[in-house]
């Protein structure tokens, strides 16, 4: 059963031993690290708080702009959903890339100029929100300005996911008319990188879905989200493994709402909710990549349990 509690202080964290333990598995190759990586709740677990001292305080400049580096001593892989936000330039990329070891492998998610298709009703959004947008699933821009400047990092990326938000039926109204539009797009990129879908439309989860992403050995993300089924769900579902990489993204307890997440975990500096169900969906998961030998992906996110270091050593042990 899930349980909520709290705990005055941060548990003590074994850092060297969560750091063998992931090399292991990453040696096996079965990667498991976080969802983004910039969370000052990770001082004293994680990260070490003298190494971002500038004379004498704390620096969260510092800190933001190099823990890459520390956290990639500790896990061998990190999905960077900043990428989502904008089209990062090659000088970006560099910058990144050159705080990080060749054997690290990242996932990014692709950008939303491409996987939405109207943007949301949001003050972010400003005079955009609510209009539909132009460059959905526009194969020549998402090649020109996203896989052309990260082209020189091709060997240190392991999966560019394309996060697709809940469709209302207006833009689709099944399936299959989602995948008239997905799949010419998915067959026309280049073959050279590893490709991977997230739906979050539970009814999308048919036969013709996980056909289409087979014969284009583009792989679907297990995830675990607000308003889809369980990871041990869809694992169930015989077609669920469409390629030969497993990927999933354990993200919010089912039901509830992201600002609900943020609003109950933040800072992130401790588990404050086990959830069991999810737990077992990705150790499910570890054991199909380890027996079947298929590489894998796992990233774990602060707002499923409240700090994801903590669940990885959970699901690990």
């Amino acid at each position: 059963m899930d349980t909520l509690f709290e705990l005055d202080e941060p548990a003590a964290f074994d850092r060297d031993r969560l750091r063998d333990r992931l090399r292991s598995l990453a040696g096996r190759g079965v990667r498991i690290g976080g969802s983004s990586w910039k969370y000052e709740g990770w001082l004293g677990q994680i990260y070490s708080r003298a190494r971002y001292q500038t004379r004498g305080r704390f620096s969260k400049k510092l800190f933001e702009d190099t823990c890459i580096a520390e956290y990639a001593t500790i896990f061998p892989t990190v999905c960077g959903d900043f990428a989502f936000y904008q089209f990062p330039t090659g000088a970006m990329w560099a910058k990144l890339f050159a705080q990080t070891p060749p054997g690290f492998l990242w996932g990014f998610k692709v950008p939303e100029q491409i996987t939405v298709p109207c943007w949301p009703v949001h003050p972010r959004y400003g005079a955009l929100a609510g209009l539909d947008n132009p460059t959905f699933l526009d194969r020549e821009l998402f090649e020109m300005s996203f896989l052309r400047p990260l082209e020189p990092w091709r060997d240190r990326v392991g999966v560019l996911i394309f996060e697709f938000g809940t469709f209302r039926q207006r833009t689709f109204e099944d399936a299959a008319a989602f995948l008239r539009a997905l799949a010419p797009f998915l067959g026309a990129l280049p073959k050279t990188w590893r490709y991977a879908v997230e739906i979050r439309n539970s009814e999308f989860l048919r036969s013709e879905y996980f056909d289409c992403l087979r014969s284009l050995n583009v792989t679907h993300v297990y995830n675990a989200w607000t308003r889809m089924p369980e990871i041990t769900d869809q694992i169930a579902i015989p077609e669920s493994r469409t390629s030969d990489l497993i990927v999933a993204r354990a993200l919010l307890r089912h039901g509830r709402p992201y600002e609900d997440a943020v609003r109950l975990f933040s800072p992130y500096d401790r588990i404050q909710e086990v959830n069991e169900t999810v737990r077992q969906g990705l150790r499910e998961l570890v054991d199909i990549a380890l027996v079947d030998g298929q590489p894998a992906f796992l990233f774990v996110n602060n707002r499923l349990e409240g700090n994801s270091p903590g669940t990885i050593v959970a699901i690990t042990d």
